[in-house]
């Protein structure tokens, strides 16, 4: 028997199967079992996912100028002339008009889809626009979880259809009926992509069994998991004494790296692209000086799958303007100009997660982007301050988890750090902070998925009795299971 797990996340997605002695991970990506949680179609709708997916976007879209055209949708007929009620000989002009609906981009080669795991709680949000088809929600996310199974698959030489999949404690969105919502949505998905026997878990409860199989604690106690996603921050306490474990509290909210790459890419890029700066022109023979219209960039600039609509003839136009009025603003206008001629805000975006990592183990580094001949000068002191909101964020979700579980600070034994986001230096500080020499980082980017496959094998469930009517966890709920059975030994892999 072999418990299969599959971690469905935000940024990246990872497989693993657990056979009740050892825990591996499917290499999905290459040689890589992290695979980027990413779809591409192209105008036949031919799929790709992953890395692959996102690079050929990148490369079908650079230098590319962009073409809005209003999408045709219907046409509207009306009679107008000189017929009488009751008449049938009269003369009547027959005026038909075409219905246009919103532009469009004519010639975009394909389209890629990033983050889709943001929009399942959204119920209003059930169909997404491909070129001329509307594809609902649950088959644009279906080609990921398919390359999960198949990965498996073939690495086990059987066909898989149970598995655990994980779930954050709740899924991003404001609607009430959100993680009814979203579930309903990913298991629709995962039935397509193969899975017959789909259970639910949440994320941070699996990266604590995947932590408590490998480091088989001698001791009772309490642990905090602080699962600080792509997408998400989750946590979970649970009580645990030698092979057992019950879960007393879960708390989670919409916050990950993904808007943490946002807020520095705003603060510390969009100053040298041109924002803030005078815009100096010809106007009918006069001289006119006003701001540059920096905010109609700055949605496409933070949002780089659609950074290439912002290269067409109107928008490049004015800062082609800029460009002209000289002065030393012109400089930050032409890389403007040529992140969106070249669709370098991917490339931005990687050179911000690169010296993010890079300041959770030195004091500065610089953000470098040779597209665009920058090197920015980068400090762990920015980031902190431009993280110091997020971390009220999350010190007031780590004492609300511990009320939920009627717990002090002091009465916590061990806190698991995971998720991306947590390899941060000032979330590590923060955690220290509160629980002095009790804090542990464990598999970052796999713990959720290892969790999973092992929860998959033993049959754990986190059913209708441990969720709130409207589908996230229960707060409060104490549920006994096996972490590992008595003699069972063995190393991850």
């Amino acid at each position: 028997m072999t418990g299969v797990g599959a971690d469905f996340g935000t940024s990246n997605s990872a497989v693993a199967y657990f056979d009740g002695e050892r825990l591996r991970y499917v290499m999905l990506d290459g040689d890589s079992p992290i695979l980027p949680t990413a779809i591409h179609l192209n105008r036949t709708y031919t799929a790709l996912t992953g890395s692959a997916a996102v690079e050929q976007y990148v490369e079908e879209n650079r230098g590319r100028l962009v073409e809005l055209v209003p999408e045709a949708i219907g046409v509207a007929a009306t009679e107008i002339g000189g017929a009488r009620l009751g008449e049938s000989d009269g003369e009547q002009e027959d005026n038909r008009n075409t219905v246009y609906g919103q532009l469009y981009d004519r010639g975009q080669p394909g389209r890629l889809f990033l983050g889709l795991k943001r929009l399942l709680g959204d119920a209003g949000t059930d169909r997404l626009s491909v070129f001329s088809r509307a594809f609902r929600l649950v088959a644009l996310i279906t080609p990921v979880l398919q390359r999960m199974r198949e990965g498996v698959q073939q690495v086990l030489g059987r066909p898989v259809e149970k598995v655990h999949i994980g779930r954050p404690v709740n899924f991003e969105g404001r609607d009430a009926k959100r993680n009814r919502v979203a579930l309903a949505r990913l298991s629709e998905a995962g039935t397509y992509a193969g899975f017959r026997d789909i259970q639910f878990y949440p994320e941070p409860i699996a990266a604590t069994l995947s932590y408590l199989w490998r480091a088989r604690p001698d001791k009772p106690g309490i642990a905090l998991t602080v699962d600080f996603g792509g997408g998400t921050l989750d946590l979970g306490v649970i009580r645990y004494r030698g092979a057992e474990f019950s879960v007393l509290a879960t708390e989670g909210i919409g916050l990950g790296g993904n808007r943490i790459d946002q807020l520095i890419f705003r603060h510390m890029l969009f100053p040298l692209l041109g924002k803030g700066e005078v815009w100096s022109r010809e106007v009918e023979g006069r001289r006119i000086e006003s701001l540059f219209p920096f905010e109609e960039f700055e949605e496409g600039l933070l949002n780089w799958p659609i950074t290439q609509l912002l290269n067409q003839a109107r928008t490049k136009s004015r800062v082609v303007d800029a460009i002209a009025g000289g002065g030393a603003a012109a400089l930050k206008f032409e890389r403007l100009k040529d992140l969106i001629s070249f669709n370098y805000s991917y490339n931005c975006f990687q050179a911000i997660k690169i010296a993010k990592a890079e300041l959770s183990e030195v004091d500065s580094t610089v953000i470098d982007i040779p597209e665009l001949n920058l090197r920015v000068p980068f400090t762990r002191t920015q980031l902190n301050s431009l993280l110091s909101e997020s971390l009220v964020t999350v010190g007031r979700l780590i004492d609300s988890v511990l009320a939920a579980a009627g717990l002090k600070r002091t009465e916590i034994d061990l806190v698991i750090r995971t998720g991306g986001s947590s390899l941060i230096v000032a979330v590590r500080d923060l955690l220290e902070d509160y629980f002095p020499g009790k804090v542990v980082e464990h598999d970052p980017f796999t713990s959720v998925a290892g969790g999973l496959a092992i929860a998959s094998f033993h049959g754990y469930q986190f059913n209708s009795g441990g969720f709130t009517p409207d589908g996230s966890p229960r707060i409060g709920l104490r549920m006994a299971a096996t972490v590992i059975e008595e003699g069972q030994r063995g190393n991850a892999d």
